[in-house]
Parts: structure tokens; C-alpha cells; sequence
């Protein structure tokens, strides 16, 4: 009897397990995020660009890390702009899409709740921090174009450089837009649940969403053109590529 090898490819993942992948990916970005921007705050002596800096860069590498190792498990989806995007692709069916939405949103909460653990802070407290308007707006719309635009045509010709791409896009959004670059509904969501720097006021989390959607669309339908991508045509074939796609938008799925 042969030894088996550990280089040999593993099955695709079950539906279960790739929940899993995207509920733990999604709880600890959220965590990254949320607990870095607290780190910051304490230790930046109110000078707001350091701030943001500390945060940028561990949000960044967070990210990389994240896609490197649960990617090839879930896709490393982790934000449902990015599954919407799999999903008007036809990359995932309707079902897939609601399991990984609704993982995403339950492990961003438990994202918050743990980052806010971890510095003995009360579980949830509500933002304060104010972002609306249309420049806002606008920001966020470009931020979520850009993430899902660069991970179709990076996931399509060079896919493992995608999560060092995903990572850097990230790191540079906290930077050339004026939202800071959440482009993540869960995270914009949990985040209103943190009163920090990296915070959203409750009210203004709608609008952002609804910019993210817009941003997140428009670039699956540009980017999938200019990747030359063509989406399957009947359900069985749309079923296979599911399986066994290895051609990432942000990530392998």
C-alpha cells in the first residue's frame, strides 16, 4: 500500500465547509480591522494619520494572510460585494450567494464583538462617526469598483497574485478615497457597532451600501467584458464551473 502524499490535491471543499471558511475570513477581517483601529487610537496620541497608517498596513497584510490560506477553501470571498459579483457572473448559484451573504454578516458581528473583547471594551457600541454625503458616496462607489474590477481581471490572468493585489488595493484605499475604502457591506455594517476611528454611524450605513452595489455591478459587467470572461449558459454548466472554478474574481471559488 502506497503512502499517501501530502502534495496530493484536495477534494473541493463541501458547501458546509466553505460557509465555515467565509464565516471564520469575514469574522476575523472584521476583527483586523476593528482591533487595529483601537490599537492605533491608543497608541497614536491623536495624530490621526498615524492612525490610519497602523491601520492601513494591518488591514492590508490581514487581508493577504486571510486570502492566502482560507482562499482555496471558500473562494475568499469574505465581503458580499464580491459574491454578488461571482454571482451576476454566474461563477455561483443563487443558494451559494444567500449562504455565503448571510455567513459574512453574522461573522462580521462576531468580528466586532471579539476585537472589542480582546481590549476590554463593552461588545457593541454604536459609531458616532459621521459619513454621508455625495463625495462620500461617490468614494465608496469607486473604492468597491476598483476592489472587484482589479480581483476579475487579476483572478483571470495572473490568480496568484490576487491576494497580495486584493491586499495592496485595500492598503492604498485607506488612503486616495475619502471613505477610507470600506467596500465591504458586512464590514460597513459591524462597523457601526464600533465607536472608533474606523467607525459608521448607523444611519449613514445604508447609503454606503447602496454605493458598494453600484460599484461592485458595474465593475462584474466591465471587467468580466475586458477579462474576455464569458458566463455559463445553462444551470448544469454553471453547477461545474462552481465546483471547480479556478478562476477567481478576488479569490478562487
Amino acid at each position: 500500500m502506497s503512502t499517501p502524499s501530502l502534495s496530493n490535491p484536495l477534494v473541493s471543499p463541501t458547501l458546509a465547509r466553505r460557509l465555515l471558511a467565509e464565516a471564520l475570513g469575514t469574522a476575523l477581517l472584521v476583527a483586523i480591522v476593528v482591533g487595529s483601529g483601537i490599537r492605533a487610537e491608543q497608541l497614536a496620541a491623536g495624530n490621526t494619520a498615524l492612525a490610519l497608517l497602523c491601520n492601513a498596513l494591518a488591514t492590508g497584510a490581514g487581508l493577504v494572510a486571510l486570502l492566502i490560506s482560507l482562499g482555496p477553501v471558500s473562494g475568499g470571498h469574505f465581503n458580499p460585494a464580491v459574491t454578488l459579483a461571482h454571482l451576476l457572473s454566474r461563477r455561483i448559484s443563487m443558494t451559494t450567494a444567500s449562504g455565503y451573504i448571510f455567513v459574512q454578516l453574522i461573522g462580521a458581528m462576531a468580528g466586532v464583538v471579539a476585537a472589542h473583547a480582546m481590549f476590554g471594551l463593552p461588545w457593541i457600541s454604536m459609531s458616532m462617526q459621521v459619513r454621508t454625503g455625495a463625495p462620500m458616496w461617490w468614494s465608496e462607489s469607486l473604492a468597491t469598483f476598483g476592489l472587484i474590477g482589479l480581483g476579475i481581471a487579476t483572478g483571470r490572468h495572473r490568480p496568484a497574485m490576487l491576494p497580495f493585489v486584493v491586499g495592496g488595493y485595500i492598503m492604498a484605499g485607506y488612503w486616495f478615497t475619502s471613505s477610507t475604502s470600506f467596500a465591504n457591506p458586512a464590514l460597513t455594517i459591524a462597523c457601526a457597532f464600533t465607536d472608533i476611528f474606523t467607525g459608521i454611524r448607523f444611519m449613514d450605513v445604508m447609503a454606503f451600501i447602496f454605493a458598494q452595489i453600484f460599484g461592485a455591478t458595474n465593475a462584474a459587467a466591465l471587467f468580466d467584458w475586458l477579462s474576455g470572461y464569458q458566463s455559463p449558459r445553462n444551470p448544469i454548466q454553471s453547477s461545474i464551473m462552481e465546483r471547480g472554478s479556478q478562476a477567481p474574481l478576488t479569490s478562487v471559488d
